[in-house]
């Protein structure tokens, strides 16, 4: 399956940001400085980051290029071949504890195996890490890289206060993100996460999935986790048990967010998967006794 890639200008956004989107798949984000260029993700091929590159022209090569890798997630990185030694590669250290994982590796194989346009894949970590935040100083913008974890272990965020900008990439979703495992840990820091981009009071918050700029997305999401704990806070321990929780009037996705009329089939069941998810999480921290929403 061949997925187009695309820049994207939104009126509503400083022209010094550019989205690049890859179909349905994922949008990256192209940001301008007087210093830097910087890429935040690679797509989820070397094909497509090298369209990306190709639309973007003479202005990619205007100033150094800096890459920032979100997280380790396919769609984001696997495109870092393109730009291996070409620029420089910036992620949470977190991302090479994911890195070095067998897991990862055994995706590519997985993917390669269900579609032939990863094969010209490798896994290429970042060059340099940090723990914490950082800061990329662009002259005229400053691009602040914030540890956003919850959705994975190594997530950022990346916060432009001149323009007060955030470019959330998967931290937050529309219509709902997802938990990285279904422990009370994972979705205490989601919630963590969610609550410390909603206070950086942005303008415009911009998701990698979802297609929006608007900052009510953020609290959106936290009413839903906020739902999912207070409906989960009434179950007994028999229905706490049931494998088959989420599919229970009440418990389905539908039952706490609207689903778009036109979204395609796949989409909701992939956004059925992400509930299921955050149901156990949420499941396990009521067993636990705990309530971060």
């Amino acid at each position: 399956m061949n997925v187009s890639v695309e820049l994207c200008s939104l009126p509503e956004l400083d022209d010094r940001i550019t989205v690049v989107r890859a179909g349905d798949e994922v949008d990256a984000m192209f940001v301008r400085t007087e210093r830097l260029n910087v890429l935040i993700d690679t797509l989820g091929t070397p094909e497509q980051c090298r369209m990306a590159l190709d639309l973007l022209g003479e202005e990619v090569r205007a100033r150094p290029l800096v890459v920032v890798n979100s997280h380790m997630d396919w769609d984001h990185f696997w495109g870092n071949a393109a730009i291996a030694g070409k620029a420089l590669v910036v992620a949470h250290a977190a991302a090479r504890e994911r890195l070095s994982d067998p897991s990862s590796l055994q995706a590519l194989k997985d993917k390669t195996r269900e579609d032939s346009r990863f094969r010209n894949v490798e896994l290429i970590g970042p060059d340099i890490t940090f723990s914490g935040s950082t800061v990329l100083h662009g002259g005229d913008l400053t691009l602040e890289l914030i540890h956003t974890p919850g959705h994975t272990p190594d997530h950022i965020a990346v916060w432009i206060p001149e323009i007060r900008v955030c470019l959330a990439v998967d931290a937050v979703e529309h219509p709902i993100p997802e938990v990285w495992g279904r422990n009370a840990r994972d979705l205490r820091l989601i919630c963590s996460s969610l609550k410390r981009i909603r206070d950086l009071d942005a303008e415009f918050v911009i998701p990698a999935h979802g297609r929006t700029l608007s900052p009510s997305t953020v609290n959106d999401n936290l009413l839903y986790f906020k739902a999912l704990a207070g409906c989960v806070a009434n179950l007994s321990e028999a229905q706490l048990a049931n494998p088959e929780l989420g599919k229970s009037t009440g418990l389905r996705l539908q039952d706490f967010v609207a689903i778009p009329a036109d979204m395609a089939q796949h989409v909701v069941e992939f956004y059925e998967k992400c509930h299921e998810n955050n149901l156990g999480a949420t499941v396990q921290a009521r067993i636990e006794g705990l309530n971060f929403a």
